[in-house]
């Protein structure tokens, strides 16, 4: 693999063998990856908070109950009070960084005022912190094989149960992470 490419709109898989705490058995949404680092989002670790929490704490009100219900995500161990809003392709925000034709992430209130007035992105997931790698940090982090890397699903992200994306993540690969596993009889 060539580190000369960059993983922005990939997951990062990580290995079973991967120990920290933060990153174990998660999969990682790059939003962005230049020679100065990396940036990303976990997309499968819902935290135990509703939206509506989030919105009560920014005196936001949500138009709309369902809104409420949105799960929170813990995105990262970086900046874990900071919101970050994956979603689709839609209006603008003014903290929006396009990731791809249709996929941006959002730090700004804006998003979650639109979300909560039914205004918002068709598709999104509403994260605390996130995950980052300073310059060859990542790089090392793959040759040392700590991650699986490939292209990124909407359907993972946006539609699937939490539980359900680590596997799916790697399947995207072909590869079935229960049979890595270096305990046996723990898949």
């Amino acid at each position: 693999m060539s580190f000369s490419t960059s993983l922005t709109n990939h997951f990062l898989i990580a290995m079973p063998g991967l120990q920290d705490p933060n990153f174990s058995r998660t999969v990682t949404y790059v939003c962005e990856h230049t020679d100065q680092g990396a940036m990303g989002i976990v997309i499968n670790r819902p935290l135990d908070v509703r939206l509506g929490e989030l919105l009560d704490q920014l005196e936001i009100v949500a138009l709309r109950p369902s809104v409420e219900q949105i799960p929170v995500y813990q995105g990262g161990p970086v900046q874990t009070d900071r919101g970050f809003v994956l979603h689709t392709a839609g209006p603008t925000f003014d903290s929006t960084l396009s990731i791809t034709s249709d996929i941006s992430v959002t730090t700004s209130r804006d998003v979650l005022e639109a979300i909560a007035s039914g205004e918002g992105p068709e598709q999104t997931l509403v994260a605390l912190g996130y995950a980052g790698w300073g310059s060859g940090q990542l790089e090392q982090e793959m040759s040392a094989n700590a991650w699986l890397s490939g292209p990124a699903s909407h359907e993972i992200i946006f539609r699937m149960d939490p539980s359900a994306r680590w596997l799916a993540a790697a399947q995207l690969l072909g590869v079935d992470l229960n049979l890595l596993s270096g305990e046996a009889g723990h898949a």
